[in-house]
């Protein structure tokens, strides 16, 4: 019944006009194997007698161009790489971080100098073992990068040095107490002496990296030197579809054995081959807003369209009520810093929105763009319904579908755009990881967010040595964001993973990655 009623929504006139240029990127041919995509019933129903040991996982993007760890920009690229990627320590599926590259550490009384001892025998997936040295290097190349396309990870300011005492041990001193600190040194552990990490990457984690046929497919195995338990899987290969219908014509054709991040729609024409679940995508979904362009320069602008939308609507049309509401820069994952209080600072008010519009001079409304990534389903199905609520108040939306690329070069780059449906992730288990973009001299601002209230409680979260305190000052720095309405904030989106019958092991983690290693074959 809830997709009849969004169906009726959107044939009163809504994305015809916009449906262009979305590029298909389903090659028939299934790398590796030969396979290709019309692949019969039996096929998707024995999985484990056609494909021995392996399996195709389809993925809604092609990744960065380089695949370098150092450099990547797009939540997908950390999503894959995730499995051929280790820091000094690595997350859990419980929100902890446990020693991974290292083997142990030790922290100051002072909380001034942490000592890490590289796990013994611990090689890269080239042969070479991992040193002091190699870990020295990966920090330090992102303090301050000296090579064209590495980001500086700027938490990692807070180094005073970094020392190879020996062959297995590393030494960070800061210049002042962090307790967030050891969230940043998931960082990817390189090794020093290789410089093909863009087209060939080398790390130390459960798979190796095979090959890459650029908008098609990468192909990774597994790597039978694993320090720790092996992953189940001797290959993977990660097929590129950015289309939504050949998406589930992969699935259902029995071309890709698992999927995720689905829209409730597609899940409910999958059938009976496969298992579905359900976690978070640990993304805050929202209405991005280009503060520093008219009328979205204006707050009272802003807020009324945070009155405008109805998120619960949008949850129930579009995703038949899976996902999580929020009211901030923030979700739930992180309990020690979402506030719940802030989740319905906005309750749906048309009158209100109208009158704010009025006082901001735009008492018949106004016309915008939304620009939404054409290969994202989820966010093109929640800007439907946007575009549609948003006539209530008599302004008059557009969407503009961009590929990927554009999307990350005009919009995130260039910030040259109105407004967009997007999911931002956390790339560390850390607040600053979801809040540090609003700063206003932050390089990824991509919203203009311009607040000297926001930059100070921002400094005073960073700055503190304090957990309680530090606490304190990132929920008063959410506040700031909900209050000034920098955006409009919807959902943590739900994240449907479709898993062919006869495998198992999908985990799920509070950040945005696919954890290959513990996938496997029940028969």
């Amino acid at each position: 019944m809830k997709k009849k009623l969004l169906a009726l929504l959107l044939l009163l006139g809504l994305l015809c006009a916009v449906l262009s240029g979305c590029g298909d990127g389903s090659a028939e041919q299934a790398a590796g194997d030969g396979q290709t995509g019309g692949s019969d019933s039996t096929e998707a129903q024995t999985p484990a007698e056609t494909h021995p040991n392996e399996i195709t996982v389809g993925i809604a993007q092609d990744l960065d161009e380089s695949l370098d760890p150092h450099k990547a920009v797009a939540a997908g690229t950390k999503e894959v790489m995730f499995n051929v990627f280790e820091g000094l320590m690595k997350p859990t599926p419980d929100g902890d971080l446990v020693p991974a590259v290292a083997e142990k550490y030790e922290i100051s009384e002072d909380q001034l100098v942490y000592t890490f001892t590289v796990r013994e025998g611990i090689t890269f997936h080239n042969g070479s073992p991992v040193t002091a040295g190699d870990v020295v290097n990966s920090i330090t190349r992102c303090i301050e990068p000296y090579e064209a396309d590495v980001l500086a990870v700027e938490p990692l300011s807070a180094i005073d040095k970094v020392t190879a005492m020996d062959e297995r041990t590393v030494q960070i001193r800061l210049k002042e107490p962090n307790s967030e600190f050891l969230s940043y040194l998931t960082l990817a552990i390189l090794p020093a002496d290789y410089d093909q990490q863009d087209t060939a990457p080398v790390g130390t984690g459960p798979f190796k990296f095979v090959s890459r046929a650029a908008q098609d497919n990468i192909v990774l195995e597994r790597f039978d030197g694993y320090w720790g338990e092996p992953a189940y899987l001797d290959k993977v290969t990660y097929k590129i579809i950015e289309n939504a219908d050949s998406i589930l014509m992969s699935l259902q054709s029995g071309a890709v054995d698992l999927f995720a991040h689905l829209t409730s729609t597609q899940v409910a024409q999958l059938g009976d081959d496969f298992n579905i679940e359900e976690g978070t995508m640990n993304l805050v979904q929202a209405l991005y807003l280009n503060n520093a362009e008219a009328p979205f320069d204006d707050m009272r602008v802003r807020q009324a369209l945070c009155y405008a939308v109805d998120r619960q609507q949008i949850l129930d049309l579009a995703f038949d009520g899976y996902g999580s509401l929020i009211g901030s820069s923030m979700y739930p994952a992180f309990g020690k810093y979402f506030d719940d209080s802030l989740t319905n600072y906005y309750a749906h008010d048309v009158e209100k929105a109208k009158a704010l519009l009025a006082e901001a001079g735009y008492p018949d409304g106004f016309s915008m763009t939304i620009t939404v990534p054409s290969n994202y389903q989820p966010h093109i199905d929640t800007a439907q319904v946007i575009v549609e609520q948003l006539k209530e108040v008599g302004v008059t939306a557009e969407i503009q579908l961009v590929e990927w690329g554009t999307w990350l070069s005009d919009v995130y780059a260039g910030r040259q755009f109105q407004s967009t449906v997007v999911g931002v992730d956390a790339s560390t288990m850390t607040a600053r990881a979801l809040l540090e973009r609003f700063t206003s001299t932050a390089g990824n601002n991509f919203i203009n967010y311009n607040n000297a209230d926001y930059d100070a409680l921002f400094q005073q979260a960073v700055s503190s040595a304090d957990d309680a305190a530090q606490t304190a000052a990132y929920k008063q720095a959410l506040a700031n964001l909900t209050e000034n309405a920098a955006n409009v904030y919807i959902q943590d989106l739900a994240d449907l993973v479709a898993v062919r019958k006869g495998l198992e092991g999908v985990r799920f983690y509070p950040i945005y990655v696919l954890d290959l290693s513990g996938i496997h074959y029940t028969a």
